[in-house]
C-alpha cells in the first residue's frame, strides 16, 4: 500500500537513467504535476520487517539533497583526507606499539588486530550509513522519534560490540593455536578481555561522534552519505588502536599480581548485556536487527580474522618485514571509499524503488563497466572515488614516511607497487559493491545492515593480502622499500 501524494513538499528530480524520475509538487501554490510513468511503489522509503526484510511504509520521503559534480567532490575529498591521515597515524602506532612487551610476547594480538579494527566497518559504518538513509528518507524528523531511533541504534551497536569482542578474541585464540600448536591460558584471558574492553569502549566513543556528525551534516545541508561512513573511520583505526595497545599492556602488567582483574572486567561487561537488549527494543527497528542484524557482522568479522592470519604470517616472515605498518593504510583507505559508494547505491534505492525493485540497467548480468561508465550519479561518484585512490594514497605513503621521521623516503618500486595495490584494491571493491547491493535489495534484504559488513571486511583482506604480494615482489627483486 502507499501513502497519499504529500501537497507540502517536493521531491528532487534525479538526474540519471537509474534514479527514476519522483512526482514534483509545487509548495504553497495548490497544484501539482504527476508523472503519468511514476510506478506506485517508487518515493515511499521502507523499513525492516519482522523477517529482516525491508518493506513499504506510507510516509513521504524528503530525499537526498541534490549534487553537482564539484559538491560531491568537495564533500568526498575533506572526511577522505581526515580519514586517510587517521589511518597513516594508526600505522605509525602500530609501528611503535608492536615492540611493546605485550605485543612480542603475545603475538595472537596481529590476528585480532584487524578483527577489532573492521569492528568500525561491521558497526561504526553500518550506523552511519543507517542513520544516512533514515535522514535523507526524512524519518528523523520528529525529535522524539528521532532520539528513539538513535538511543536504540546505540544500544544496539553496544550490545553488538560485546559479543562480537567476545566472538573476535575466541577466533584469533583459535587461529593462534592452530598456528603454533599450543595456547597458553593466561593468553586466553588476555585476549578476551583486551577485545571486549577496546571493542566496548571504543564503540561507545564512536557512536556517539557519529551522531554528532550526521546531525550536523544535517543542519548544514550536507548529504551525510558523503560524510558520515568516512568520518566514520577519520579516526576509529587511531582510537581502536590506541585502545588496544593501552588495555592489553595494563593487562599484562596485571597478569602475575592481579591476575583476578580481567576476569571482573568481562563480567561487567557481560553484565551490562541484559540493560541494551532491553533499550534496543524499545525501537521497532532496532529490535528487528536484534534478531536479524547478526549474521553479516559475524561473517565479515570471520573474513577480516583471516586478514589477520596473513599480517601475523607475512610480519613474522624477515624477509618480508616492514609491511605491519602499511596494513592500517590500504585496509582503511579502501573501506572508506567503498562505505560512501555502499551507502549512496542504498540511498538511492530506498528513496527510488520498491523492495525486491532494481534499475532496468542491473537487471541483467553483472558487467563491471556499468560500475564506472555512464552519467548517473552512482556512476560519477565511482569515478570521484577510484579517482582519488593514487593522489590520495600517494600522499598517504609520502606522509607515512614523514611521521615516521622523515630520514627515508619511499623507493619508486614501494610507490609503484604499493599504489598498483591500492588502486586494484579499490577497484575491485567498488565492482563488488554495486553487484552486493543491488543484490541484496533484489533480494529484499537492507544494504544498509549486510552490504557495508561485507565490504569492508573484504577490503581488510585483499588490502592485507594484495600487500604482502607486493611485499613479496619487492623482496624478489631486492628492493628495501627505502632511499
Amino acid at each position: 500500500w502507499r501513502s497519499k501524494p504529500n501537497p507540502n513538499f517536493t521531491m528532487v528530480v534525479p538526474e540519471s537513467h537509474n534514479e527514476p524520475l519522483l512526482s514534483s509538487v509545487s509548495v504553497g501554490r495548490g497544484t501539482s504535476q504527476q508523472n503519468p510513468s511514476l510506478s506506485q511503489n517508487l518515493g515511499n522509503p521502507t523499513h525492516l520487517s519482522s523477517n529482516g526484510n525491508i518493506s513499504q511504509v506510507s510516509t513521504a520521503v524528503s530525499g537526498a539533497p541534490a549534487e553537482s559534480v564539484c559538491s560531491m567532490m568537495l564533500q568526498i575529498l575533506v572526511p577522505f583526507v581526515l580519514a586517510g591521515l587517521g589511518t597513516v597515524s594508526a600505522g605509525i602506532l602500530l609501528n611503535v606499539v608492536q615492540s611493546w612487551d605485550v605485543f612480542q610476547d603475545i603475538t595472537e594480538l596481529l590476528i585480532l588486530l584487524p578483527a577489532v579494527l573492521g569492528m568500525k566497518g561491521n558497526l561504526e559504518m553500518t550506523l552511519a550509513s543507517r542513520l544516512s538513509t533514515a535522514v535523507n528518507a526524512g524519518k528523523m524528523e520528529s525529535a522524539r522519534e528521532k532520539w528513539m531511533f538513535i538511543v536504540g541504534n546505540l544500544a544496539l551497536k553496544q550490545l553488538q560490540a560485546t559479543v562480537l569482542g567476545l566472538l573476535a578474541s575466541l577466533i584469533a585464540i583459535v587461529l593462534g593455536w592452530m598456528a603454533e600448536g599450543k595456547m597458553p591460558f593466561d593468553h586466553v584471558v588476555l585476549l578476551c578481555s583486551t577485545s571486549v574492553s577496546t571493542v566496548f569502549v571504543a564503540s561507545l566513543l564512536q557512536g556517539v561522534i557519529m551522531v554528532g556528525v550526521i546531525i550536523g551534516s544535517k543542519r548544514m545541508g550536507i548529504n551525510p552519505d558523503n560524510v558520515a561512513t568516512p568520518m566514520a573511520a577519520s579516526f576509529g583505526d587511531l582510537i581502536t588502536l590506541t585502545l588496544l595497545a593501552y588495555f592489553s599492556q595494563w593487562f599484562y602488567s596485571l597478569i602475575d599480581l592481579h591476575p583476578y582483574v580481567p576476569y571482573l572486567v568481562d563480567m561487567l561487561f557481560l553484565c551490562l548485556i541484559p540493560l541494551w537488549v532491553v533499550i534496543s527494543s524499545k525501537h521497532p527497528a532496532s529490535h528487528i536487527l536484534l534478531r536479524t542484524g547478526w549474521e553479516p557482522i559475524i561473517t565479515a568479522m570471520i573474513i577480516s580474522s583471516i586478514g589477520g592470519l596473513i599480517l601475523d604470517k607475512t610480519e613474522s616472515d624477515p624477509n618480508l618485514a616492514g609491511i605491519l605498518v602499511y596494513a592500517p593504510v590500504i585496509n582503511g583507505v579502501g573501506g572508506n571509499l567503498v562505505s560512501i559508494q555502499s551507502s549512496r547505491i542504498s540511498t538511492n534505492l530506498h528513496l527510488n524503488y520498491s523492495p525486491g525493485e532494481v534499475p532496468e540497467d542491473r537487471r541483467s548480468c553483472y558487467n563491471p563497466c556499468r560500475t564506472f561508465l555512464g552519467s548517473g550519479a552512482n556512476n560519477r561518484s565511482a569515478q570521484i572515488l577510484l579517482l582519488l585512490v593514487i593522489p590520495g594514497q600517494f600522499i598517504f605513503l609520502y606522509a607515512l614516511h614523514l611521521m615516521k621521521g622523515g630520514h627515508t623516503v619511499p623507493s619508486p618500486l614501494l610507490t609503484v607497487t604499493f599504489l598498483c595495490a591500492s588502486l586494484v584494491q579499490v577497484f575491485s571493491l567498488l565492482c563488488i559493491a554495486d553487484w552486493v547491493v543491488h543484490g541484496l535489495w533484489r533480494r529484499c534484504k537492507d544494504p544498509d545492515t549486510y552490504s557495508i559488513p561485507y565490504l569492508t571486511a573484504l577490503g581488510d583482506l585483499l588490502g592485507t593480502a594484495l600487500l604482502a604480494l607486493a611485499f613479496f615482489v619487492l623482496w624478489c627483486i631486492g628492493d628495501s622499500g627505502n632511499l
